[in-house]
């Protein structure tokens, strides 16, 4: 399939799930949309029994897109400054350290917390798989979703420090994820030899370097904003920005996540709000990219529901799946415990803070996308099968119950 015919599908599908969602669920975007997808393919494999005409169709749309590329190269650097542009920037400033524990010491502690747990869990069912790829997929796993987590928290009103804590570590331990990823990908591969210097290099690199350059373009796109007062071009701005600046990451190899973070923070914390843009233009830039948001996530979760197609079922995988989610929950819960008690006293935490975060930490695509890049050798299809399920458990389970979480405990 074309390009266009691949893109058309994934509309029209995520405008018609979409509409089954509000009118007759009423669930919040991401749960209902990827509930009703996965429930969609189901059905289609039931009748493929009968015919399977429209189960080939949808193996070969969803095989001509490479998710991977679709998600870490694109849709998330746009995702991610939506994202940014919206998010509280004086709350974010006040809550800066703890943010910046959680997205790196907590990412590194859930990466090997969480790998060494799966990988006793792998021995005790009887796989033979090297500790390194079980961290690899700790490194998959951990972070957690920005795209999941905002319009639901949002939603059920959550107190604006708790949110700004959630959102924060979310939106910055993507970029902080992926590069432990690679990182441990090159050490997995074995193609060169990787040094303590070679792995400081490369994290300084990426997370130091993307975060400068998301300063630059967020710095360089407010002195163009500031400078004229056209409510078309200013937005075209914001968008030359993302695209431009996700492209000079990738061609020097800085973090486009981290980027594109960075870069939605300054363009849209209030003081340079004010003094770069007109209301009308406030008004454009907004609405704009609430739409692109709310467009990217529908087809994303489309996506991710349609990625069943991409499993591998065998009944250990799947048994080795769901006896994940408690384990990961627990690793991700203990890796939160050091930079929550070390700002206890200095921050006024919400009661129960841990037990919110570590269930309000949602995994997304981010994390499908990351499995789906492994090779055979590092076991990708029981990775994989893992990842979705904790993945589709998350988005649905702890995404329907972590309102009701938040306004018990605040």
């Amino acid at each position: 399939m074309d390009y266009f015919a691949i893109a058309t599908v994934l509309v029209v599908l995520s405008a018609a799930f979409g509409y089954i969602n509000i009118r007759f669920l009423k669930l919040p975007d991401t749960i209902g949309l990827m509930l009703i997808t996965i429930v969609f393919t189901l059905v289609i494999f039931v009748l493929s029994y009968f015919d399977d005409t429209l189960l080939l169709k949808e193996r070969e749309l969803i095989s001509s897109i490479d998710f991977e590329t679709v998600l870490l190269d694109v849709m998330l650097s746009f995702l991610l400054f939506a994202g940014a542009l919206h998010t509280n920037f004086q709350q974010l400033k006040i809550q800066r350290k703890p943010i910046l524990i959680f997205a790196t010491l907590g990412t590194l502690l859930s990466t090997f917390l969480a790998g060494g747990f799966i990988y006793y869990l792998l021995i005790l069912l009887q796989f033979e798989i090297d500790f390194i790829y079980c961290l690899l997929f700790g490194a998959l796993i951990s972070p957690t979703d920005p795209i999941a987590v905002l319009g639901i928290l949002k939603k059920v009103g959550a107190p604006k420090k708790l949110e700004t804590k959630i959102v924060g570590e979310s939106l910055f331990n993507d970029g902080v994820g992926v590069v432990i990823f690679l990182t441990i990908y090159q050490i997995a591969k074995g193609t060169s030899e990787i040094s303590i210097a070679h792995i400081a290099e490369l994290f300084f690199v990426e997370v130091i370097g993307g975060i400068a350059l998301g300063f630059a373009v967020g710095w360089g796109a407010y002195k163009l904003l500031k400078s004229i007062d056209d409510y078309d071009i200013e937005v075209i701005i914001t968008i030359a920005a993302v695209m431009g600046g996700t492209l000079v990451a990738q061609h020097f190899h800085l973090s486009a996540p981290l980027a594109m973070v960075t870069a939605g923070l300054i363009v849209g914390n209030d003081t340079m709000r004010q003094s770069s843009m007109s209301e009308i233009t406030e008004q454009y830039v907004d609405k704009f990219w609430e739409l692109i948001d709310i467009l990217l996530n529908t087809i994303l979760f489309v996506m991710i529901g349609m990625e069943i197609l991409m499993l591998t079922f065998d009944g250990k995988y799947i048994l080795a799946g769901f006896i994940s989610i408690p384990i990961l929950l627990f690793a991700r819960y203990l890796s939160l415990l050091l930079p929550i008690k070390l700002y206890a006293k200095k921050l006024d935490f919400v009661p129960k803070t841990n037990l919110i975060m570590t269930w309000g930490g949602l995994r997304g695509g981010i994390s499908i996308a990351l499995a789906l890049s492994l090779t055979q050798d590092m076991h990708r299809d029981l990775f994989l099968v893992i990842t979705y399920i904790i993945v589709v458990f998350s988005i649905i389970v702890q995404g329907l119950t972590v309102g009701k979480l938040i306004k018990k405990f605040t």
